[in-house]
């Protein structure tokens, strides 16, 4: 189909062309408690085909892309290519160049083995300390081997394999007569059996403390420290702001060469955009571009040295080696756990939704479960919600030595935040 694709593409009207062809060996298994309900296996291919046109004498580069389906005649993509110019031809965009191919020559990939890497999750899962009151409810293993092959009119013909997982876990916690569910969502390429014990672990607490938790006081404002995987959004913000795409259009005044803050009080931030971390599942030598990944520096203590994107925004800013970046490392900070978790704060480790919008600073969530450390006793407390902007909040901002990875983010184990707003459910 490919080749059939190519064939038509090269003799269409478009100006440009770029093809994705990802098949997918999938294994996914149900279980409820630790008793297999049900499971299958998908095998799957999905190509998706975009066109370019030049428009306004080469000024502007109108795009259009769709999924051709597999099993299609020749008439049947030869009609959709042709639809697909149409609508390119409505679209119109500043022209940039499409990437081009590069001398880079990968190692032969190892082959991802799909039926292991589900076999490992399923033998953590079985492993973890249960009680008669915390125990898993049930939970859901998806893993995919994916072969992933992009070509593009400039040359580019590059094929990799790379794994991507998902576990759903549903803890249930009982006391007397009341039972309650905590919902857990992991993303990996591998199964890293020691983090996801570990963490599942701490969940099966969480929820033996949700069920005797109080209502959270109307603190005001206070200290609040992130130690689960809520806080990657927080390191999510600086990634957003160092793409190009986020430059173009302005929603970031990230400058390379220039503190991102002023008078800063606490640990300054370094970020790396990494080609690779161990179990995630956006390791690869090539972006969805087929540009080379490379590790490359972004910011250096609170400044930013390179922006990250794809080769349409590059093109515009005038940094067209950048690339799609898929794994970000933080270096950890300067203080212990014991430090980040001294004086009167607030741990939150169970939110509804925490949400920090990249473009804003505006972080907000509602809280379902907090250890409150008034200095004298710890308090497991439920409700109420956060709410503060990360513009000011990170001029104070404490990160542990110790990292803790979440899929394509290493960040540190503990983030703090002083003078976080708190609305108490009291």
């Amino acid at each position: 189909m490919i080749d059939t694709l190519l064939e038509i593409l090269k003799a269409s009207g478009a100006d440009g062309y770029a093809i994705t062809d990802t098949t997918t060996l999938a294994y996914e298994f149900y279980f409820i408690k630790h008793e297999l309900d049900q499971n299958r296996v998908r095998d799957v291919e999905h190509v998706e085909v975009t066109v370019y046109k030049k428009l306004d004498d080469g000024k502007m580069l109108g795009s259009a892309s769709r999924e051709i389906y597999m099993g299609s005649t020749k008439e049947e993509i030869r009609e959709e290519v042709d639809k697909l110019i149409g609508r390119a031809s409505n679209v119109k965009n500043p022209f940039f160049e499409l990437r081009k191919p590069s001398d880079f020559v990968p190692e032969k990939s190892k082959e991802v083995d799909v039926s292991k890497i589900a076999e490992n999750f399923v033998k953590a899962l079985s492993e973890i300390p249960e009680t008669d009151t915390e125990y898993l409810n049930s939970y859901e293993i998806f893993v995919e081997k994916n072969i992933r092959r992009f070509v593009n009119s400039e040359g580019i013909d590059v094929t990799f394999e790379y794994p991507s997982s998902m576990v759903e876990v549903v803890v249930n916690a009982k006391k007397d007569n009341h039972e309650i569910e905590l919902y857990r969502l992991y993303h990996a390429g591998t199964c890293d059996k020691e983090a996801l014990t570990k963490d599942i672990t701490k969940v099966l607490t969480f929820g033996k403390d949700k069920l005797v938790a109080k209502p959270t006081p109307a603190i005001g404002k206070t200290a609040v420290v992130f130690s689960t995987s809520d806080a990657a959004s927080i390191y999510t913000w600086f990634a957003d702001r160092c793409s190009t795409a986020y430059k173009y259009n302005k929603f970031t005044d990230f400058e390379i060469g220039k503190d991102i803050f002023k008078e800063v009080n606490g640990d300054k931030v370094n970020l790396k955009g990494v080609k690779e971390l161990q179990n995630s599942s956006k390791n690869g030598d090539f972006d969805a571009e087929g540009a080379v990944v490379r590790d490359i520096s972004l910011i250096e203590e609170n400044v930013p040295k390179n922006f990250w994107g794809g080769m349409q925004y590059g093109y515009y800013l005038n940094m067209k080696d950048s690339f799609i970046v898929g794994n970000f490392e933080v270096s950890g900070g300067s203080k212990t756990d014991e430090e980040i978790r001294s004086g009167k704060f607030l741990e939150i480790v169970e939110f509804s939704d925490f949400n920090v919008d990249s473009v804003t600073g505006d972080i907000a969530g509602e809280i379902r479960l907090g250890y409150y450390h008034d200095g004298d006793k710890v308090t497991p407390v439920s409700g109420g919600s956060v709410s503060g902007n990360l513009n000011s909040l990170l001029k104070n901002l404490s990160m542990s030595k110790d990292k803790s990875q979440y899929n394509n983010f290493l960040i540190p184990t503990l983030t703090r935040l002083e003078n976080v707003s708190i609305t108490g459910a009291e």
